[in-house]
């Protein structure tokens, strides 16, 4: 079965996340201390009042998507309530900035990464084989990478280990994780949220997971399924 063992077989997967959550704290200490550098996220946040209502309605749905998530991809977590994350803010593949909201009408698999998180790195290629398989007009894997400095170096790591699908999504300035852990979302990194067509958060996990198995390509499955 093809299923991306291969890159991260069951108990190293097991390992790394344990690694993950002693390591979260720590983590997180070293992004609060970064600057965000973006203070129009910050200010575009307050807009997402607006949208709660309407996510939280979908609370129900978030529910019935994460009771679907099994096995390679258990620790996924229903948004409780889902919010709205249209304000989320780093920058496209054309390294211009955008928000959740630019791709309104598309369900996304939100993945914050960084080349010194070696679960994050363990994990790349199952979310590149994940979009190859899965990528559409309705669906995509959007993999941000939060390193600070130039693109030198999570450039080259993408293009060692033969990234081919992914688009290069990026925030060098810390302040996506940084939004994201102020609303309680992440811990450390990876962390991943499940995002719909009208930018509600439906499901998140903190730690990694194999992304190419079969039982994440039923997860987005249902996550599309009308």
């Amino acid at each position: 079965m093809a299923d991306g063992n291969r890159f991260f077989p069951a108990p190293r997967l097991i390992l790394a996340a344990l690694v993950a959550g002693v390591l979260a704290g720590a983590v997180a200490v070293y992004v609060s201390e970064s600057g965000s550098g973006n203070n129009a996220q910050t200010q575009a946040a307050a807009a997402d009042g607006k949208d709660d209502a309407a996510c939280k309605t979908k609370a129900g749905r978030a529910k019935e998507i994460a009771a679907k998530a099994v096995g390679q991809v258990a620790a996924l977590q229903p948004a409780d309530p889902p919010q709205s994350l249209k304000s989320l803010a780093f920058n496209g593949p054309d390294g211009k900035p955008m928000t959740i909201a630019d791709r309104a009408g598309k369900t996304m698999l939100l993945n914050l990464w960084a080349t010194w998180c070696a679960p994050c790195r363990a994990e790349m290629p199952a979310l590149d084989t994940l979009q190859k398989e899965k990528g559409s007009d309705a669906f995509e894997v959007v993999a941000v990478n939060v390193d600070t400095g130039d693109d030198a170096k999570p450039k080259k790591f993408l293009k060692e280990i033969g990234v081919e699908t992914l688009g290069y999504y990026r925030d060098s300035t810390m302040g996506l994780f940084n939004e994201t852990k102020a609303r309680g979302l992440a811990l450390g990194l990876p962390v991943t949220m499940l995002i719909d067509g009208e930018g509600c958060l439906i499901a998140h996990m903190n730690g990694p997971a194999e992304w190419s198995s079969p039982d994440a390509r039923r997860l987005v499955e249902t996550a599309l399924a009308r």
